[in-house]
């Protein structure tokens, strides 16, 4: 992708000393920055001054970004400008839902679109570099981050990732990075984040080749191929090695494997943690382990600088490995533009949110709600009521931003679901209540029908977020029972960051929508959801867990030699829980009903030796809306390898569309199956990827459930 710079990387390398090379590969944070270790701000100028800086962190607008510029690229000696890189997540200053919700649309188009608003509300702000996409699978509700990922299945979150990252930088070549309105993404966290144990931050993950290749690093490869630029290593140990210093993962795998050439960043304080980890000694060994092993960029802590010229003295790192980091820095700096065109214009900056980017995470937020339940049709509301009672904790909320929203959610309020719904019924007598249930059941009684707005707050979820108990906070649940004792109807909205376990109450709720942390325009894409402006077709890119002592519960797992039975006893099961979870991946209901016919195959069996020259097979499946509203279903495909050299997942996911339909209105979904859908890699740690013969299960359906069901003979 990048390599069309090289160059004028290799020119510019022989000119720079061995202090300037390492400075190419140092990320300093800005003042006001919240992480450990505070602001550097001092260190950056003189570095700035001196040509030995790579990058900065979390400093943004065009004014403030130019004026250090100039200091880099007028006052250094060889003028190399600065790299400005920040977490610009799921907005800038438009918020967009949570990266969980909008995996939930089953929907790469939400996706892309929150990239490309980003993107362009970024680049005028002098930012040039995101944070993002994080591809993390997980099968752990109870980790904080889990709102940051697309869930617990890989070939979702791959899809949802090349949407990002072509969202952020355009085409895979790299050709339009240097564009005032891309960025450069960073696909994180490389790798096995998501298999922490206990769902706690920063903690071990012990995981087998097959697991690793299987399950975390499709995601992966999928934005490395659709063109990331640079890739942030883990917190994590991965089978025993830091991933900050892990030389299977980042040399092995992602660059000569996959022959990546961007960067590889360290994730904040990353390499000065291998001493924690016990890895490394002190910061200069932690600094040679790191950079040998694959590291190129080093964020806030500072051992590569302080030791590197030690370390290449003693020849404990080589100059071949120095000049392969730098040149990966500076490629990235040239396809940006930044030497020609270093500067961002002040005048174009962007400031806020414009009605059209509103309306886009409008759409975005409302496309990714799932409806969990609609008893006796309470839903949707009619814009003609008399009377509603807008209730909860989260009913007159302004901040619905989410975890990780960037800048924008220190200037700009989201709208509160109240105020959407006094806009949404205009003649409706609107009634309050917050988070006490004695008075919310007063104003539900008085009402024609109440929303209750439940949930967490952003705080509860992201970074250093994890709950050990994931039940509604602050005893939200007796308010909503409270309501259900007056015996009106109530609908209750959930605005939250995980999956929640809401078996408690969700008997007593006659609907549960589940709204996540939707962004700017929370309130105003809930109260279209609840009125029918739209009709919701989101589908839960993670399992709901019926209690904590279910996790890890998720659709993708191995059978076990005695599968669960609600009848055996002496079978793979918990004595007082049902099996499987609340809500199960796919899931998701909507305001009219669909129909799905049997799957037909183009054909019925196919050699192995002919997946390998790329031949394929279709499958053709029929959906069709029984109901009396337009909307969204979301076909699903699995497939399952009945009898494999490695076990597989009772079902894994391998393809998907969201259809809208009219009344009636019926369409033939066809998925194209090859090699990369039918096979797996093994436990070789060399990689090797398998298609086996035998018998291959397909099913078709409208969530992981699915019932209908097809067989294909690799022969």
């Amino acid at each position: 992708m990048l390599r069309s710079h090289d160059d004028q990387v290799k020119e510019l390398l022989g000119r720079m000393t061995a202090e300037e090379k390492l400075g190419q590969l140092q990320q300093l944070t800005w003042t006001g920055d919240t992480g450990p270790g505070g602001g550097q701000t001092a260190e950056i100028e003189a570095a700035a001054r001196a040509g030995r800086l790579g990058s900065v962190l979390n400093l943004n607008g065009a004014k403030w970004t130019n004026d250090l510029q100039r200091l880099a690229v007028e006052e250094s000696r060889l003028g190399i400008p600065i790299l400005f890189g920040l977490d610009v997540v799921h907005g800038f200053w438009t918020t967009f839902p949570i990266p969980l919700a909008q995996a939930a649309a089953f929907d790469p188009a939400v996706a892309a679109a929150d990239a490309e608003v980003s993107a362009a509300e970024a680049r005028s702000q002098g930012v040039h570099w995101t944070f993002s996409p994080m591809m993390d699978v997980t099968h752990e509700p109870r980790w904080g981050r889990i709102a940051e990922s697309s869930g617990e299945d890989p070939y979702l979150s791959a899809v949802v990732a090349v949407a990002k990252v072509r969202g952020y930088q355009g085409p895979a070549d790299g050709s339009g990075l240097a564009s005032k309105d891309r960025i450069a993404s960073c696909a994180k966290h490389f790798v096995a984040y998501g298999g922490a144990e206990g769902g706690r931050d920063y903690n071990t993950v012990d995981v087998s080749e097959q697991r690793l290749r299987n399950h975390y690093l499709p995601p992966f490869k999928a934005a490395i191929d659709a063109g990331a630029a640079t890739v942030m290593a883990a917190f994590n140990t991965v089978a025993g090695v830091p991933a900050h210093a892990n030389a299977h993962t980042m040399t092995t795998i992602l660059k000569q494997e996959w022959d990546f050439d961007g960067f590889v960043v360290s994730d904040y304080t990353g390499v000065a943690e291998l001493v924690a980890h016990g890895f490394a000694e002190d910061g200069a060994e932690a600094a040679a382990l790191a950079l040998t092993h694959g590291l190129d960029m080093e964020m806030v802590s500072t051992h590569l600088a302080d030791h590197g010229a030690e370390l290449l003295a003693a020849g404990r790192i080589g100059m071949d490995r120095l000049e392969d980091a730098v040149a990966r820095v500076l490629r990235l700096k040239f396809a940006l533009g930044l030497f020609t065109n270093p500067y961002t214009d002040e005048s174009a900056e962007i400031t806020g949110p414009t009605a059209a980017t509103r309306a886009a995470a409008r759409a975005a937020a409302a496309r990714s709600m799932v409806l969990l339940k609609n008893d006796d049709a309470v839903l949707p509301l009619a814009p003609s009521a008399t009377s509603i009672a807008v209730v909860g904790p989260f009913a007159d909320c302004a901040d619905q931003h989410g975890t990780w929203a960037g800048p924008g959610r220190l200037r700009f309020e989201t709208v509160s679901v109240l105020d959407a719904v006094r806009e949404a019924a205009p003649g409706a007598d609107v009634r309050h209540s917050g988070a006490d249930p004695a008075m919310a059941a007063a104003a539900a009684r008085a009402a024609d029908v109440t929303v209750v707005v439940v949930g967490e707050h952003s705080g509860l979820s992201g970074e250093a977020a994890a709950r050990s108990d994931i039940d509604l906070p602050d005893g939200q649940h007796r308010l909503i029972e409270a309501v259900a004792a007056t015996g009106k109807p109530f609908v209750v909205v959930l605005v939250n960051g995980r999956p929640l376990t809401i078996g408690g109450w969700l008997h007593a709720a006659p609907a549960v929508l589940e709204a996540w942390h939707a962004g700017i325009e929370a309130g105003h894409a809930i109260a279209d959801v609840l009125f029918g402006a739209v009709n919701p077709g989101g589908k839960l890119p993670v399992s709901f867990p019926r209690s904590v002592g279910q996790i890890p519960l998720y659709y993708n797992h191995e059978s076990t030699g005695r599968p669960y039975d609600p009848v055996e006893r002496y079978v793979s099961k918990y004595l007082d829980l049902p099996g499987g979870p609340q809500f199960t991946f796919g899931y998701g209901l909507s305001y009219t009903t669909f129909a799905t016919g049997e799957p037909q195959l183009s054909r019925e069996e196919i050699a192995v030796d002919a997946l390998a020259r790329g031949e394929s097979v279709e499958l053709t499946v029929t959906v069709s809306n029984t109901g009396e509203r337009i909307g969204d279903e979301v076909v699903q495909l699995y497939v399952h390898d009945v009898a494999a050299s490695v076990t597989q997942p009772v079902r894994r996911l391998r393809g998907f569309e969201r259809v809208t339909l009219g009344p009636g209105e019926e369409r033939a979904v066809r998925f194209r199956l090859g090699a990369e859908d039918l096979g797996f890699w093994t436990n070789d740690p060399s990689g090797t990827y398998v298609v086996e013969r035998g018998r291959i299960d397909l099913y078709v359906g409208t969530d992981s459930s699915a019932s209908a069901r097809c067989e294909l003979r690799l022969t």
